[in-house]
């Protein structure tokens, strides 16, 4: 079930930004890709992957551009999760 979440929001993702970053597709791309996450690895271990100490400035952009995408700002909202995402997997 994980791996299929986190497919279809890996799709929606491409798909809402070759659609000139439509704020919806986005938003549902970013929920189902981290709730796959949370599928596949767990609760627990999700979240001390996230807020560990030297990760939580890529945290907290990443979820932070997961907020502005979902207050339908498409186009920063994905700078900041690029730049969040870079941070937390470098």
């Amino acid at each position: 079930i994980g791996v299929g979440l986190v497919g279809f929001g890996l799709f929606f993702l491409f798909f809402g930004m070759l659609l000139y970053f439509d704020s919806v597709l986005l938003a549902f791309g970013n929920i189902l890709f981290l709730s796959g996450l949370v599928f596949i690895i767990g609760f627990k271990r999700t979240f001390t992957f996230f807020f560990q100490r030297p990760k939580m400035k890529g945290t907290s952009f990443f979820l932070g551009g997961v907020v502005i995408v979902l207050m339908r700002w498409p186009l920063l909202g994905m700078l900041l999760e690029a730049y969040g995402f870079i941070n937390l997997f470098r």
